[in-house]
Order: structure tokens, then C-alpha cells, then sequence
């Protein structure tokens, strides 16, 4: 089961955290996969040797997923590489933690951005080449925080808002494109670790308060991260897509 040998998978953000660990899980289960960062890529280098050390083709590509002609520009390499692409995972994002009255137009805009406009332009160039194969998964990255399941935090109203962006996008995705054969889920994150929780992380009294709420005791790996997204770009999960998969611990069950 949730075998992908022969897939040609893309995952943006993978150099580190979340990203990486998608990756490598998609790898360890058969997948070939191009991984993404916005400015290191010699981070972006190492989990691509990682992922060819496990026996599966990679390479590395340098790009901002919230510019139109950089995401058309890394599309054009997979299609040159590979020519075709199987599974996307929206995994690149930000977070800026402010105030809500004091959340500037341009942090505003930065998360949207990246966050939600990133993902639906990679999306479009995704789907070009998967409707050609009538086969086809996008995978998209939300977060428990993103309205309208009971969790809520301060001083990030505009990371919520581009999350909540997320799940609605995924649904509608999800409708328009299932007559080319093509899935599209969305993965919802409780507190992972990751570079984006290292201010939870770092400070003793958050953390365990943040416990309190997880029945499972214990902050994620993207390692659990990558399981759920094993399991979504599987022959297995084709009769799911339009859905929100939360991987929090318990955290909602709580």
C-alpha cells in the first residue's frame, strides 16, 4: 500500500522543517522529487542528495512562489526534466507574528502572498501537466489555524486569514478539477516542529501550556506531516479529495 514508485512529485518550501520531511516521505515511498526554497539552496541541495541517496531522481529549484514568472520558470524545469508531475505539494509559508491593529499593509500583504496566492499559482502550472495523464494530486497546507474549528491565536489574524484562504481554495480546486483525475486535499497542522514554531517552542511556559490542549502529549515531527501526505498522493486516498486532513495530536478533539 501507498506505494509511489514511478510518481514525480514537487514540494515547495521543502529545504527544511515541514517541507523536508513531505519530502523525504514522499521519496522513502517511491516518488521522485523536486524540491524548492526561496533563498538557500545549498539547503535546498542537501535533501535533494538525501532524497537521491534513497534511490529516487532530484534536483533543487530556487524560486518565490509568490511571483508568477518564477513559478512558470520551475515548472518549465520539471517539464524539461521529467516531463510530466504527479503530486504538488503547496508546502511554502510564513508567519509574522503582530498585533492585530498593528499588522502593516505590507506584512499583510507578504503572507497572503506567499501563503495563499503561492499556492493557487502553482496550482495552475500543476495542472497542466496533470491533466495530460488524467492522474494527478495537489496536496495544499493549511493550519488548525484557520478559522471555523474552534482555534484561534493572537497576533496572527493575517497567517489565519491566508489559511482559511487555503481550505476554501482546496474545495473548489477540488470540484473544478476532478474531471481531469486530479485530487486536491489540504493537510492541517497542529504545532509541528518546525522553524515556525521555534518562538513556541523556545519559551518553557508556552509549551506547556500548548500541551495541555494536545491529548497525545507531545509537539509533531514533520515527519507526521509527511505520513498524511504519503497517504493523500496514494492510489488509496483516490476516492478523497475537497478534505481537510488535521494532523494536531487531538488538539481539536480537545
Amino acid at each position: 500500500m501507498f506505494d509511489l514508485t514511478g510518481k514525480y512529485a514537487f514540494v515547495t518550501g521543502s529545504s527544511r522543517g515541514i517541507g523536508s520531511g513531505i519530502a523525504l516521505a514522499l521519496a522513502k515511498q517511491g516518488a521522485n522529487v523536486a524540491v524548492n526554497c526561496v533563498t538557500n539552496l545549498e539547503k535546498c541541495d542537501l535533501i535533494s542528495n538525501e532524497i537521491k541517496n534513497i534511490g529516487r531522481d532530484s534536483f533543487s529549484t530556487q524560486a518565490d512562489v509568490s511571483k508568477k514568472d518564477q513559478v512558470q520558470n520551475i515548472f518549465n524545469q520539471v517539464r524539461e526534466k521529467w516531463g510530466r508531475l504527479d503530486i504538488l505539494v503547496n508546502n511554502a509559508g510564513v508567519i509574522d507574528y503582530s498585533d492585530f491593529e498593528n499588522i502593516t499593509e505590507e506584512s499583510w500583504d507578504r503572507v497572503l502572498d506567499i501563503n495563499l496566492k503561492g499556492q493557487f499559482l502553482c496550482a495552475q502550472e500543476a495542472v497542466k501537466l496533470m491533466k495530460t495523464n488524467n492522474w494527478g494530486r495537489i496536496i495544499n497546507i493549511a493550519s488548525i489555524s484557520s478559522g471555523g474549528v474552534g482555534i484561534g491565536f493572537k497576533s496572527i489574524s493575517h497567517y489565519t486569514a491566508s489559511k482559511g484562504g487555503v481550505v476554501a481554495l482546496t474545495e473548489n480546486m477540488a470540484i473544478e478539477l476532478a474531471k481531469y483525475g486530479i485530487n486536491v486535499n489540504a493537510i492541517a497542522p497542529g504545532a509541528i516542529e518546525s522553524d515556525m514554531s521555534n518562538a513556541l517552542r523556545s519559551d518553557e511556559n508556552l509549551i506547556k501550556e500548548t500541551l495541555k490542549n494536545i491529548p497525545k502529549g507531545r509537539i509533531g515531527k514533520p515527519e507526521d506531516i509527511g505520513a498524511a501526505a504519503v497517504f493523500l498522493a496514494s492510489n488509496e486516498a483516490d476516492y478523497i479529495t475537497g478534505t481537510v486532513i488535521y494532523v494536531d495530536g487531538g488538539w481539536l478533539a480537545g
